[in-house]
């Protein structure tokens, strides 16, 4: 019998980051998930055979401090999912500097400084590296401009990613920028077309797909490529 897969999921307490902590543990993997306040992970912890740990991916003492708690661990699966829509107003001229630097910083920054801080548990040759980003953040497709910021974030989400991964030198990594798809999340809406338990489990065939592959792909939950 093969050993488990482990996961570690950043950002886990509701919404997608949820629906995937659940599709994995459905497939026997072996999971930790992140969360802001382990109070508000009821859903979570209902889950069963899930490890929590406290995490405010924008706080980088505490970033520190996870990655020398689980000091050791392998994964073969990172994926960072927390992220925030931002301002209600998107307008150039209808957000405050304070609003657009936490969306940046929180969308952009913060999860390749995470990814940073624990590149090396990331399992050589076989490891996933995994961001949440979105069909939005492409540069080339013209759309929604009522979240111009939140696009912006995405492209330079995937734009620090590219960045990152230029960094790697030999290191055979396989890295996924991957869109969920319009999802029926508290962000997302009620209107969406698709529910996060289908979306997750695309999200979750694509790092299989993907997996020792190597290389930086922007895809979909459906394996789609997705221009930049």
């Amino acid at each position: 019998m093969s050993k488990a897969k482990t996961a570690l999921i950043i950002g886990a307490s509701r919404g997608l980051g949820l629906g995937l902590v659940k599709t994995l543990l459905a497939d026997g993997w072996q999971v930790t998930a992140t969360v802001r306040n382990p109070q508000n992970a009821e859903a979570l912890r209902a889950l069963g055979k899930v490890r929590i740990e406290k995490l405010d991916m924008d706080d980088q003492p505490a970033v520190i401090v996870l990655s020398q708690q689980l000091k050791g661990e392998m994964f073969d699966l990172l994926f960072v999912n927390a992220g925030i829509k931002g301002p209600n107003v998107q307008t150039p001229g209808g957000a405050t500097l304070a609003e657009v630097g936490q969306l940046f910083f929180t969308n952009a920054v913060a999860p390749i400084n995470l990814a940073q801080r624990f590149i090396g548990q990331i399992r050589p040759d076989s490891g996933v590296l995994a961001f949440m980003s979105s069909a939005l953040g492409s540069v080339t497709i013209p759309n929604e401009p009522e979240l111009a910021l939140y696009k912006a974030s995405k492209a330079a989400l995937n734009s620090m990613t590219n960045s990152f991964v230029t960094q790697l030198g030999e290191q055979k990594l396989t890295v996924l920028s991957l869109h969920p798809g319009w999802v029926k999340t508290d962000m997302g809406g009620e209107g969406a077309d698709i529910d996060v338990d289908t979306s997750t489990r695309g999200l979750v065939d694509q790092v299989n797909a993907y997996t020792g592959m190597g290389g930086h792909h922007f895809v979909n939950y459906r394996g789609e490529t997705i221009p930049w």
